[in-house]
């Protein structure tokens, strides 16, 4: 555990390729269904809806791969951050992913997990925050044990998860049975405004669509990151966007619209109706192996952040933080994270906390996309092996998105968008505590 080791380049591009997919794949297709048909109250507008979350990341997908492969450092989102914004800017997403977005997915992933394994075993739900406090820590374990082989485990999560689910897409969609899905006209459901319906829906798929840029997080870890980490972004967000629109039409084509609003069980559901009651087990087993892996996805790469914050002295007990185990590991810095994910294990629920993290998240997703922007007038000499395509088209529907998302959040959900918030701004003190404690300068570029 020496103070002075380095974390090791040796994650290739299916390692990247498979964070990219199997931190996005996760809980969120299996269980932002049922809210995106309550909230939209149609089955046209319900695939309209991940059909647009779908395109949104993929242009923010296309802007930020600019990004990362001229800035590949492992951090990510906080060293594009710190390079446009300065000092400042860039502690307060590391601060917000630290203590807000990592720690809330692993703790509302591992939740769902417990649920859903409780539900599979058939015992008392009293387990379910042992069971995701169980979870959690293996997870962490996994981790302790290199990057390597973190990322492999990766690898074979992602390529198992994805069966069941292309079982569900191939089989049902050649199914005969179901009803024939209408898409024209598009319209909400009754007493439902189209515009409401419309952003709510779009609202509630971007959890699902979430995680793929924390791909960034690893840049330092991987053997070739300037060829390798555009490609699995952009892959990787193709690829998610057809899983979702696909699964989404088999749901909607299996069952009826009413069953699906607000069951959670609407993947196992839908295929016992395809395979019979052995495929409701079956597609269960699918979804914990997904969880699994997506929360392995936010572990492997939520450890970095308070790690290349602590390199930089940007937080109190950075000497600490900044330490690495024999393995490459920022171990202190992942039992960190492991303790504040704890802790939302006992306070937060599923929706509450993903609610929280996407809206937090978006404010800085919102800034990466206009530095893309601003780094072009302002260091057009900058060496960038890949530029955003149909740039600036790309990059303007980022941000479009990213503010829609934004504002939506604090006229629906003032109370959540507040607490983010002061969570995020909690951070400040912090940082004065440790630039005067470190005597770091005021913004170093």
């Amino acid at each position: 555990m020496g103070e002075d080791a380095q974390l090791k380049r040796n994650v290739g591009f299916w390692a990247a390729l498979s964070t990219v997919i199997g931190t996005s794949i996760g809980g969120g297709v299996f269980f932002k269904t049922p809210v995106v048909t309550q909230v939209t109250g149609s089955a046209n507008m319900t695939l309209l809806a991940w059909l647009i979350g779908g395109l949104i990341t993929i242009a923010a997908g296309l802007t930020t791969a600019e990004l990362s492969a001229a800035i590949p450092e492992t951090g990510g989102m906080v060293e594009y951050i710190h390079h446009t914004y300065g000092k400042t800017s860039a502690f307060m997403i590391g601060w917000a992913e630290m203590v807000i977005y990592f720690p809330a997915n692993i703790s509302a992933l591992s939740i769902v997990f417990s649920t859903q394994l409780l539900h599979l075993l058939g015992v008392d739900r009293s387990w379910s925050i042992p069971v995701a406090l169980l979870v959690a820590f293996s997870i962490t374990g996994i981790n302790l044990m290199g990057a390597k082989f973190a990322g492999n485990f990766q690898t074979f999560t992602t390529v198992f998860k994805l069966i069941p689910i292309g079982l569900i897409i191939i089989v049902g969609l050649f199914a005969k049975d179901g009803a024939p899905v209408p898409l024209f006209p598009i319209q909400a459901g009754h007493d439902i405004n189209f515009m409401t319906g419309l952003g709510h829906g779009l609202l509630a798929t971007m959890f699902a669509y979430d995680g793929w840029i924390q791909v960034g997080n690893i840049a330092g870890e991987l053997k070739n990151p300037k060829r390798d980490l555009p490609r699995a972004i952009i892959f990787g967000l193709l690829g998610i966007t057809l899983i979702y629109v696909f699964i989404n039409f088999v749901f909607l084509k299996t069952l009826p619209l009413a069953s699906i609003i607000g069951n959670e069980s609407t993947a196992a559901d839908a295929a016992k109706v395809i395979f019979g009651d052995f495929g409701g087990r079956l597609v269960t087993i699918g979804i914990l192996i997904s969880v699994y892996g997506a929360i392995n996805g936010y572990t492997m790469t939520g450890l970095r952040i308070p790690y290349a914050m602590a390199k930089d002295k940007t937080l109190p007990f950075s000497e600490k933080l900044s330490k690495v185990s024999k393995y490459g590991i920022p171990f202190v810095a992942a039992l960190v994270q492991l303790a504040i994910a704890c802790v939302m294990v006992f306070i937060g629920d599923f929706n509450t906390l993903t609610d929280m993290l996407v809206f937090v998240i978006w404010i800085f997703y919102t800034m990466t996309f206009a530095a893309t922007i601003i780094l072009r007038k302002r260091e057009p000499e900058m060496k960038r092996p890949y530029k955003a395509l149909w740039y600036p088209v790309t990059p303007i529907i980022a941000i479009l998105g990213g503010i829609f998302i934004v504002v939506s959040t604090i006229f629906t959900q003032t109370g959540l968008a507040l607490l983010g918030l002061a969570v995020t701004l909690l951070g400040l003190p912090f940082y004065a505590y440790a630039r005067h404690h470190y005597g770091k300068t005021d913004e170093l570029k």
